[in-house]
């Protein structure tokens, strides 16, 4: 199983492969299913299509925590 911190790495890397010209990511939240078999991994960015960059855009990744697949990525709406 991999751990919070290799999650984390595995979602950094892959939101840089898809949106290289993303600005100021950072980590949000981290969780773990209740039965353990992904982690779901929020990171936040500023996008480079904005034009008032006081908005930042979240992004969900749902992770394998066994071997560390990206399952999904999505965006998260704070309410």
């Amino acid at each position: 199983m991999i751990d919070v911190k290799e999650a984390v790495k595995i979602a950094y890397e892959y939101f840089l492969s898809l949106c290289p010209g993303s600005g100021s990511v950072q980590l949000e939240e981290v969780e773990l299913a209740e039965d353990e078999g992904y982690w779901l991994i929020t990171l936040s960015h500023f996008s480079p299509y904005l034009v008032d960059l006081a908005d930042r855009q979240y992004k969900t990744f749902k992770i394998n925590a066994v071997d560390g697949r990206v399952l999904s990525m999505k965006i998260r709406v704070l309410k």
